[in-house]
């Protein structure tokens, strides 16, 4: 059986890493922003929807690059959050997170977006007669029964963390041991004579990552539709 070598465990540290936090970066806004497009008529809400899903169509190299601009240390984002805060975020493992954050945020949205969609109102006007305000309507009726499309669409988000490319290698570089994901690794390994074995071993690697993600999300969506909605 073929053990893996200490740079591919390395860049497989690194991609779940990195995965985890773009997952938590996008969650609170992308709840938000979901919900505002489910609920809410207001002018420009084709254009909010339009722009939380460009990244989807637009290059992953030209997000990158647009990452880079606006949060490059030379930049004033940038550099405002690095003399402000320490926080650097250009050629990071934190900055890889970000560019995987935006990369992924339209499939969290749009998978919450259909969730909340799917809810009853009369659930939510019912709970208003009996007293409940907004906010303990929000936490105690509507984002329950939102939950199992939510985690189908963190589960999304992650999946789709796992296998960036474009966007991260543009902002934060191919570096070994700090930003280098699996997928940078196997394009690395694909420039290199005679590496072909260890492409080969972190792909089936990703494939096998993004399958177990795919079926946990599944089991937990059931859990949740079963706690919300009272169904197995």
């Amino acid at each position: 059986m073929p053990t893996l070598t200490p740079e591919e465990w390395t860049a497989i540290k690194i991609s779940l890493r990195i995965a985890a936090l773009a997952t938590i970066l996008a969650l609170p806004p992308g709840i938000a922003i979901a919900w505002v497009l489910a609920r809410k008529r207001f002018w420009g809400k084709s254009l909010l929807d339009g722009l939380v899903h460009l990244p989807l169509v637009m290059p992953p190299v030209v997000t990158g690059y647009l990452l880079l601009i606006w949060l490059g240390r030379r930049s004033p984002v940038g550099s405002f959050l690095a003399d402000t805060f320490g926080i650097v975020l250009s050629f990071r493992w934190t900055g890889a997170a970000v560019a995987c954050a935006v990369m992924g945020f339209p499939l969290l949205v749009r998978a919450a977006r259909l969730s909340f969609e799917a809810i009853d109102p009369r659930l939510e006007q019912a709970a208003a007669t009996l007293g409940a305000n907004w906010f303990w309507r929000f936490f105690t009726v509507t984002l329950p029964l939102a939950l199992p499309g939510i985690i189908a669409g963190m589960v999304l988000c992650f999946a789709k963390a796992l296998g960036e490319f474009g966007a991260t290698i543009t902002f934060v570089s191919n570096i070994p041991g700090e930003t280098q994901t699996i997928s940078a690794a196997i394009y690395t390994y694909t420039q290199i004579p005679n590496a072909d074995a260890q492409a080969a071993r972190l792909v089936v690697i990703a494939i096998v990552i993004a399958l177990i993600a795919l079926v946990a999300s599944e089991w937990l969506a059931r859990r949740a539709g079963a706690r919300a909605y009272g169904y197995e």
